[in-house]
């Protein structure tokens, strides 16, 4: 998975294609995958109750499982509910690349995703760096900030900073908010600034999380650096 690189992707996505898609729903897109099994996935306590599942790394990327949630054909099921809610090819679109960006993104590291369920019920990835959801939220922190998963972030950044156009208000007035019909309703109801706030509230979540983990693995704590294809090496890959 990616701390920080899909946020990135998003605005890189907006520059290059410009009104054909609209930040907000590629921000929307980008959490659906991850939003009602990342908590599941790490484990969460409240009190005396636990939650949590007894194999991480299977219900979150696997099948039977909610791995389908990182498959090309889910991407396609909601881009398609989201067109006839919305009539407007701009979300649909939007939502279609984004979870098809996290699916692409995530195939990165050790276990993969379902990118081809139903059809192929196996896992795909590249291994560039270990998956380390099994072992908790801080052990994963400090295993993908002292990896090639660190470098995918940091080269999202940079990428992104070219894309810094699309953070003004002129691009905001006149490329996504004059191309997206769902917003312009919106807009009608909700002050200008803090759409603007919202808009913009994605690059600067994925560049505090990058820093402050950064900080937090090398800093505060020691973890070892391990820059090597499949690293760290003192985390057992799922």
């Amino acid at each position: 998975m990616s701390w920080s690189a899909h946020e990135f992707e998003l605005y890189v996505v907006q520059h290059h294609l410009g009104g054909r898609v609209s930040i907000f729903p590629l921000l929307l897109g980008n959490y659906v995958p991850d939003m009602f099994t990342k908590w599941l996935t790490y484990g969460l306590e409240i009190g005396p109750f636990n939650f949590g599942v007894d194999d991480p790394a299977a219900f979150h990327r696997g099948w039977p499982g909610a791995g389908f949630t990182h498959s090309f054909v889910f991407g396609l099921a909601i881009a398609g509910i989201i067109l006839l809610i919305t009539r407007s090819k701009v979300w649909g679109l939007s939502f279609l690349i984004a979870i098809w960006l996290q699916v692409v993104t995530d195939m990165a590291d050790s276990l993969g995703t379902l990118a081809l369920w139903p059809f192929f019920n196996e896992n795909i990835g590249i291994g560039m760096w270990a998956y380390a959801a099994q072992e908790g939220r801080y052990m994963d922190a400090g295993a993908y900030y002292s990896s090639l998963g660190f470098v995918m972030d940091v080269g999202w950044l940079v990428v992104a900073l070219f894309s810094l156009r699309v953070m003004t208000k002129t691009y905001y007035r006149e490329v996504v908010l004059a191309n997206d019909p769902v917003m312009q309703k919106i807009a009608r109801r909700v002050p200008e600034t803090a759409l603007l706030v919202l808009y913009r509230a994605a690059f600067f979540y994925g560049f505090t999380r990058l820093i402050a983990w950064t900080i937090w693995a090398h800093v505060i704590n020691d973890f070892e650096w391990d820059l090597s294809w499949g690293g760290p090496s003192w985390v057992v890959p799922v």
